[in-house]
């Protein structure tokens, strides 16, 4: 009961913070910038790790760089993911700018549904809220559930503040079935770490072998939707631009685990480009190949 209604109490602070404007939020981003990495530590060591394996190709100096710029990212992402609570269409609209929206109806034209792989880079989940404006079709955004239920429930609300339909991960296929006669967009974060059950392919993604769900490849070929990727890049703080990377409009006509392996490499090629906008400090090498066979 006290941790239910310290949640419900984190949530109304979140929901009163979130009415402050852009400028006073990126004030308070630099203090927890500050908090985060010179006092917290906050997972420090996962991401030195990670950027080690990732790229040891760099001196020890740039891995640093990158590190830190990551950090005082990940505290900006911070206070623009607590916006998104009362956000207005206008500031989603004027933040967030679609390149080729036009590529949404030239499939929707040829009587394809769309799956949209985006990674944890930039800000996906601000995103996923624009393209609710690029179509009038069901818009599907695909998350994986959290372990505490009011927060899971609260963001669900968030992700469905302009018409997007939050489906979780385990009911997308059945979701997609059910609304196969319908022309539909929907989300999936393609870089999320597979549980060990369900881990049953490993692809080279950074520099090291990486667990993937094989799911967008999955669905895509059951409904023969077209496959697109979110192309993001951050114009400035607190602005960014996407552009829908076609992947494949055919399929059932690829090669098995094809679709996976162009979805993780071209996030794999934005990362690389600008690597501080990717979710370092997440764990997401907890399998090696050789867990399969145990």
């Amino acid at each position: 009961m006290i941790k239910k209604g310290f949640t419900k109490l984190g949530i109304l602070i979140l929901y009163l913070i979130s009415l402050l404007p852009f400028w006073f939020l990126y004030i308070l981003s630099d203090i927890a910038f500050v908090i985060i990495y010179y006092v917290v530590h906050y997972r420090r060591d996962v991401v030195q790790q990670n950027l080690r394996n990732s790229f040891p190709e760099k001196t020890d100096q740039e891995r640093h760089d990158i590190e830190r710029k990551y950090y005082r990212y990940l505290a900006d992402l911070i206070v623009e993911t607590i916006k998104m609570i009362t956000v207005s269409e206008k500031q989603i609209r004027k933040r967030v700018v679609a390149t080729n929206s036009d590529l949404v109806f030239e499939y929707f034209a040829k009587g394809k549904s769309i799956i949209a792989v985006a990674g944890h880079y930039c800000n996906w989940e601000m995103a996923a809220l624009n393209f609710n404006f690029v179509t009038d079709k069901r818009f599907m955004i695909i998350y994986k559930n959290l372990s505490n239920k009011t927060f899971d429930d609260f963001f669900i609300k968030i992700r469905s503040r302009f018409g997007g339909q939050p489906v979780a991960m385990k009911q997308t296929l059945r979701k997609m079935i059910e609304y196969r006669k319908e022309l539909t967009v929907s989300v999936l974060v393609g870089d999320q770490t597979p549980v060990m059950h369900e881990v049953n392919y490993f692809t080279n993604f950074l520099n090291q072998p990486t667990a993937v769900f094989l799911g967008i490849e999955k669905i895509a070929k059951t409904i023969d939707a077209a496959v697109v990727f979110y192309d993001m890049k951050r114009v400035k703080r607190g602005y960014y631009e996407y552009t829908l990377i076609p992947l494949t409009e055919t399929p059932k006509e690829t090669a098995e685990h094809e679709i996976t392996d162009m979805h993780v490499k071209y996030l794999e090629g934005m990362i690389r480009g600008e690597p501080q906008y990717w979710l370092w400090s997440h764990r997401r090498w907890k399998f090696k190949p050789e867990d399969l066979h145990r």
